[in-house]
């Protein structure tokens, strides 16, 4: 079976050196599937698929959708 898109893109800018995005599986069963680490200027372009259903972004970035664009905060307080 091909793995097919079947959302948006989304759009994530990392601010600060080690930004991490994580991509969540879908199912009864939410599990960790991929993992990427992005240093200050990096710029990951990601897409939910039948797969993924969520990504988290922890550390300071930028992450811009359709529906718009936040920022998350950084690690360090």
């Amino acid at each position: 079976m091909e793995n097919k898109p079947t959302g948006e893109y989304v759009l994530i800018k990392a601010i600060e050196d080690g930004v991490n995005v994580i991509g969540l599986t879908r199912g009864t069963d939410t599990r960790f599937h991929h993992s990427e680490k992005l240093d200050k200027g990096e710029v990951m372009i990601a897409q939910f698929t039948e797969h993924t259903s969520a990504i988290k972004v922890r550390g300071h970035a930028r992450i811009m959708t359709a529906y718009g664009e936040m920022e998350s905060d950084s690690r360090e307080k």
